[in-house]
């Protein structure tokens, strides 16, 4: 076990499906196993997106029983809502008051609205909450909060971890030494993962094959994938299907290659080529599906996860808002 500490929030805005499982669910139960590690839903980023308290506990139970039917380690994994700990609420509002406004105009998630603003011809402003606006201090405090050493993020994430310890230098440059200074930790990519369409995986596109469908449903969505007009005698590029590269995140390498090897030679089918991709998913996923359908249909049982996860991740948080309350307060 790695004594570092590392810490990921998971945003709870839609029903996990295959893309959030090979590009985030999976990578992080992995790193769970060999570190420490705090993982909260983050409901309370989910604020600016969903307006419905229903719909975020809704995600917020899909996410929690999405990571525990998949095998997270809940003797080294933390997993707790984000909102139960009232800690980061009030660490957020003590970074306020050194975090400079400038810092924040240069946030992405700023940025982005105030750009979708101009192309509209509205005031830059327009639509932008506080709570958008102020978005990367609540996630420093998010960060410095549990003393975490390490916080894995992709390539576009990385500039709130950057804020973060900007935010920490502002606040030990005027206190003194009080937080870590976290390290973005970049995975290894593991690609565009398609959807149905070839474009990638996203609610926003309509075109996701949700992670726990019933095995109905997956093999029918996975019928709809978009392929090529070519004939099944005729030989077919694997790196541009969107079925092989799905298969390659389920399979063990000699299945990749045997099925890399029909796509090159000719004489299988697109059809064929869905039906051994349903039949290695459905095998891979229908025993973690099962539990995942009974924590859905037995939520006290997630809250006493999350409950118990919230209770040890408030002995770190009330550890370090009191040091920084009395550095700041005396």
């Amino acid at each position: 076990m790695s004594e570092k500490i590392v810490l990921t929030g998971i945003k709870p805005t839609g029903t996990p499906h295959l893309g959030n499982y090979v590009g985030a669910l999976k990578p992080l139960i992995e790193m769970s196993k060999t570190n420490k590690t705090f993982m909260f839903i983050a409901d309370l980023h989910a604020l600016n997106i969903i307006r419905d308290p229903k719909l975020i506990k809704q995600h917020t139970y899909e996410i929690a029983a999405s990571l525990m039917a998949l095998g997270l380690d809940l003797e080294n994994a933390v997993l707790f809502r984000q909102s139960d700990i009232v800690e980061v609420y009030q660490l957020a509002t003590l970074l306020m008051n050194v975090t400079p406004k400038g810092l924040m105009n240069r946030a992405h998630s700023y940025k982005a609205a105030m750009d979708k603003n101009a192309a509209a011809g509205l005031d830059a402003d327009a639509g932008v909450n506080m709570g958008l606006y102020t978005y990367p201090i609540l996630m420093a405090a998010d960060i410095l909060l549990y003393g975490a050493d390490e916080v894995p993020v992709g390539a576009d994430q990385k500039q709130h971890v950057e804020f973060a310890r900007d935010i920490a230098g502002y606040f030990n440059h005027i206190y003194g030494e009080t937080f870590k200074m976290p390290e973005p930790v970049i995975g290894e990519s593991t690609g565009i993962i398609p959807g149905l369409d070839g474009r990638k995986m996203s609610k926003s596109y309509d075109n996701i094959i949700p992670l726990f469908a019933n095995a109905s449903e997956l093999k029918k969505k996975i019928m709809r994938i978009i392929t090529d007009s070519k004939l099944p005698d005729e030989p077919k590029d694997p790196d541009t299907s969107t079925i092989f590269q799905l298969y390659r995140h389920f399979a063990d390498s000699a299945e990749i290659d045997a099925l890399r090897g029909k796509f090159t030679a000719g004489g299988m089918g697109y059809g064929t080529a869905k039906t051994i991709l349903f039949e290695k998913i459905d095998s891979v996923l229908a025993a973690p599906r099962a539990e995942y359908e009974r924590l859905m249909a037995n939520t006290a049982e997630i809250d006493a996860v999350l409950d118990a996860g919230a209770a040890r991740a408030r002995e770190s948080a009330a550890e370090t808002f009191e040091r920084v309350r009395r550095a700041m307060l005396g």
